[in-house]
């Protein structure tokens, strides 16, 4: 029998279609339940975990900085409650315009650009993702009112409570201590501050700075749970750390002198500086620079405007410190130096003589003693009493073919960084013939023969011996090198930094680098020089006998006043107390305040004063120290 072929049967073909469609079918449902049962028991753990943290929200609770206390235990920095204003980002308008509107005008209210408050956003939600944006701290609570008030206009903005710095003193101190701000975005990368998130506050110059890492602490966690708005529940708090506070950082600050150097500066109203450290182990009783400025400013939002003018005057600078951050010539305190490198260069002996008949003339140049004033006959003890500008002038052209002056100098760490626990020392220059025949090797080469530059002279070194010329130095260089002749050569390295404290006031550790090098200097030199220095301080006839002469502690002192035009005479005091064992060096500067014996010593004294009447106190007599 035959069939034609429209009546032949299809199941076959139907068949076939069906059982591939089928297949694929039971692979897709096997691959859905392998993937199902893949999340459920192999990987239900880690998914878990994912959705739950989806209802909840961390947040870091910052530690409060550990206080700054003086010798006594007296605070000089410590903490106060105030407002943080926090942005809920969530909240913000879905609408660009609409978001760039609310938010510039937040800015403006926090004295903030838009474009950095879309920075603080972008910074702090890259590390904490839908937690609350701070955008300033210390907020006033006129603002907090304000936004209260305008709660429509503001959604999400909330106050915080947060700690800021408070100075009991205001401006006590305040080149010393430093502020505390919000990291950079630099900063974010340094080693030191590994772990730190953008908005977190660190200390900004001074001791806030240098030991910044103890004081800082360890921010706390706080988790809670949250719906779907991003709102907390009721009783939604999960987990809760409490941050760590800092540690207490002790200085070796003497308030007393502190305040009676600070109160001494402030009553000439010029700028200056002072600074009184142990010669003995570099501890720092007291350093201050004029103009000086209140931290406090610094706690609250600044706009731009106010920030400039702190720098709009180059010489005022309340935010430079100029006990570390100055280049000065030193005038007659330098002579000290002099003294000791004629001595131990073999150049002089204590019992050398020169007749000062008040000027000498060298390569057809004058040099006079001030005034013009004739000494006669005068040794090195007399000279250094009287301060006779010609005994100097002599040693200083004596030493010229040498390197005497300049290697004592820099021996004694004039022109180099002292190692100050205090961020931003410059380091400075003592002048030489290598150092002026190049710079002016290079300036021919660049400007040809007509160059104002010039090759060393003679007269370099003459002017270097009385601490002119091109000398750069500062008043912590000049402490530094006087304490390493006072204690027999070891440049001690200077240092605020006292101890640690936990917050229960137990010591963690102290603080007592060792010194950088020791020189050896000869007993004899040194007692030379030193009696020349407390006759001047202490005898009938000294350049600074009208300042120190009743004073009942024997000091040796050295008055300097340092020609820097265009300005008017610096004036210097250098002083070692008690004689003729030191145990603090005292150095006072006060630009255009004239003579040393008029501004500078006076300011010494007062330092002295509170020095030794606090610790006549604590001993019972003053008799005690005297001897």
């Amino acid at each position: 029998m035959y069939l034609n072929p429209g009546d032949r049967p299809r199941g076959n073909r139907l068949a076939l279609r069906i059982a591939v469609l089928g297949g694929f079918a039971v692979a897709l449902f096997a691959v859905l339940f392998f993937r199902l049962w893949n999340l459920q028991v192999i990987d239900g753990d880690t998914y878990l975990a994912e959705a739950q943290n989806n209802r909840t929200r961390e947040y870091r609770v910052l530690a409060p900085r550990g206080d700054i206390l003086d010798s006594d235990g007296n605070v000089l920095v410590d903490n106060r409650a105030s407002l943080a204003l926090v942005l809920d980002t969530s909240k913000l308008p879905e609408d660009e315009a609409e978001r760039e509107a609310e938010l510039t005008q937040l800015g403006k209210l926090v004295h903030m650009s838009l474009a950095k408050v879309e920075k603080a956003i972008a910074e702090q939600e890259e590390v904490a993702a839908g937690a609350p944006v701070t955008l300033r701290r210390d907020v006033s609570h006129d603002l907090v009112y304000y936004l209260q008030e305008n709660q429509g206009r503001f959604p999400g903005v909330q106050a915080q409570q947060v700690f800021v710095r408070d100075y009991p003193h205001e401006s006590r101190a305040a080149h010393l201590l430093g502020t505390v701000g919000e990291i950079s975005e630099e900063g974010l990368e340094e080693a030191r501050y590994r772990g730190l998130e953008p908005g977190d506050g660190v200390g900004k110059g001074g001791v806030e700075e240098t030991y910044d890492r103890f004081l800082r602490g360890k921010p706390g966690v706080t988790r809670v749970q949250v719906d779907a708005f991003g709102q907390p529940t009721p009783g939604g708090q999960l987990v809760s750390s409490a941050p760590q506070p800092g540690d207490n950082l002790v200085l070796s600050i003497d308030s007393d002198v502190q305040e009676a150097g600070e109160a001494s500066l402030a009553s000439y109203g010029r700028p200056g500086a002072f600074v009184s450290m142990n010669v003995n182990n570099g501890e720092i009783l007291a350093l201050g620079s004029y103009p000086t400025y209140d931290p406090t400013t610094f706690t609250k939002p600044l706009t731009q405007a106010q920030v400039d003018a702190f720098n709009s005057d180059p010489e005022w600078a309340p935010l430079s410190n100029r006990v570390t951050q100055s280049y000065y010539p030193v005038g007659s305190t330098f002579k000290m130096i002099t003294a000791l490198a004629a001595l131990e260069g073999g150049i002089a002996t204590p019992s050398t003589t020169i007749f000062d008949n008040g000027s000498i003339e060298v390569a057809g140049q004058p040099f006079q003693n001030a005034g013009g004033i004739a000494y006669g006959p005068v040794d090195l003890t007399a000279a250094m009493k009287v301060s006779s500008d010609i005994y100097f002038y002599e040693l200083g052209r004596k030493m010229n073919q040498t390197d005497l002056l300049q290697n004592w100098a820099w021996r004694l760490g004039i022109s180099q960084p002292t190692g100050i626990d205090v961020p931003g020392e410059v380091e400075g220059l003592v002048p030489s013939k290598e150092w002026r025949d190049q710079l002016y090797e290079e300036a021919v080469e660049e400007e040809g023969a007509e160059t104002e530059q010039r090759p060393w002279a003679v007269g370099d070194n003459i002017q270097l011996a009385t601490g002119q010329g091109d000398l750069q130095t500062n008043p912590m260089q000049l402490a530094v090198a006087y304490a390493a002749f006072a204690n027999g050569g070891r440049l001690v390295t200077p240092h605020v930094g006292k101890e640690l404290e936990d917050p229960a006031g137990r010591v963690l550790e102290e603080f007592s680098p060792p010194a950088r090098r020791k020189v050896e200097i000869d007993p004899a030199s040194r007692d030379a020089i030193l009696l020349g220095l407390h006759e001047s301080a202490q005898e009938q006839g000294g350049t600074s006998y009208p300042v120190f002469g009743g004073f009942p502690i024997p000091v040796a002192g050295k008055t300097g006043t340092a020609q820097r035009p265009p300005h008017g005479d610096q004036a210097w005091y250098v002083v070692l107390a008690p004689y003729p064992n030191p145990r603090i060096v005292t150095v006072v500067t006060v630009e255009e305040g004239g003579f040393g014996a008029e501004s500078a010593a006076p300011a010494a004294l007062r330092m002295l004063e509170a020095y030794f009447d606090k610790e006549a106190d604590s001993v019972g007599t003053s008799a005690t120290i005297a001897e």
